[in-house]
């Protein structure tokens, strides 16, 4: 574990951000950091979410701004610097603290040209509205991108509930069509409400945990993402960092506000990630940790396939791991 979390490790994933030194140095609010930044930085490589709409292959998971990891200076930072390395994609939800309240400001000079979305725990027409309109409000936009049910889990009490007559689902329709929002999805951590949630409705996309070890170990995962694929639903992976559940007495060091151990030693970042996405894959999310998101930016600037000895080598690892997901067995 120990070589996981060294310190030279963390400060070589945090060099993504230091290539733009006005960005880290200069005025601390969000307009006088976009105006700072001089020198063009190497950009993500994107894939399409729906025909005529890219985004990056890296998401900034937002969750990372909410108090006390961040205060807002160092939000505005964060954002511009993800930003200006190509990151187009920018996820959050009024679960995730006060994410929204930093996240708004920090990307107000950038939200023209980016991606943004949002979600709710709200399984009912008046609390979903309520929510999409404060999400709206402190996010400082007119729209969301892509609107999602938000960490569904048991087919009744998530889907059938969204579905019913005055559910979610009446108020994301409505919204979608005063264009409000563009797209609706769902973010799922089971299988058992994520198939239904597909043969129900005709979802834009899926977020969905998508995991080496969850599938070579765990028996978990396959079928969601065959059944996306089959029904043209967009992929969506999180928890492709997560290296296995948080071993009995392991001292979590910089990642203890991590319910998961991450994967953070360089080698097995790579493959990691290079696994994930030469699946079809469209973006994944790295943990709500600034210094993996960080590494997974900066390994992903050289994206290229996983091979089949490097694909063995993870086969191996998995095996010497206790995933977090597996099947039947409700996680998160």
């Amino acid at each position: 574990m120990t070589d996981h979390l060294n310190r030279r490790q963390f400060l070589k994933s945090a060099a993504i951000a230091a290539t733009a030194p006005a960005l880290l140095h200069a005025a601390q609010t969000p307009a006088a950091i976009a105006a700072a930044a001089q020198t063009p930085a190497a950009k993500l490589p994107r894939r399409p979410y729906k025909p005529g709409v890219e985004i990056s292959v890296i998401g900034f998971a937002s969750i990372m701004l909410r108090s006390p990891l961040m205060d807002q200076n160092q939000a505005n930072r964060a954002v511009a610097s993800a930003y200006e390395h190509g990151c187009n994609y920018f996820d959050v939800a009024p679960a995730y603290g006060d994410a929204q309240q930093k996240l708004g400001p920090a990307l107000e000079p950038y939200r023209k040209n980016v991606f943004l979305s949002c979600k709710t725990r709200m399984r009912d027409a008046a609390g979903a509205k309520a929510e999409l309109k404060r999400s709206l409000e402190l996010l400082k936009t007119d729209h969301f991108d892509l609107y999602q049910l938000h960490a569904t889990k048991d087919p009744q009490k998530d889907i059938d509930a969204a579905f019913m007559k005055g559910g979610a689902m009446e108020t994301l329709l409505e919204a979608q069509k005063a264009g409000v929002i563009r797209y609706i999805g769902f973010t799922t951590h089971t299988t058992e409400s994520a198939v239904p949630a597909m043969n129900r409705f005709d979802f834009d996309s899926m977020m969905f945990p998508f995991n080496f070890a969850s599938i070579y170990k765990g028996d978990y995962g396959q079928e969601m993402y065959e059944l996306a694929k089959k029904k043209n639903v967009t992929r969506i992976a999180i928890k492709s960092f997560c290296r296995q559940e948080w071993p009995q007495g392991a001292n979590r060091g910089q990642f203890r506000q991590l319910w998961y151990q991450p994967v953070f030693d360089r080698h097995e970042a790579e493959m990691t990630l290079r696994w994930t996405m030469s699946h079809e894959i469209t973006t994944t999310l790295p943990p709500g940790d600034q210094a993996v998101s960080n590494l997974a930016m900066e390994l992903a600037l050289q994206l290229k396939p996983i091979t089949p000895e490097e694909t063995e080598e993870l086969q191996a690892l998995a095996a010497s791991l206790s995933p977090l997901f597996r099947a039947g067995r409700v996680t998160g």
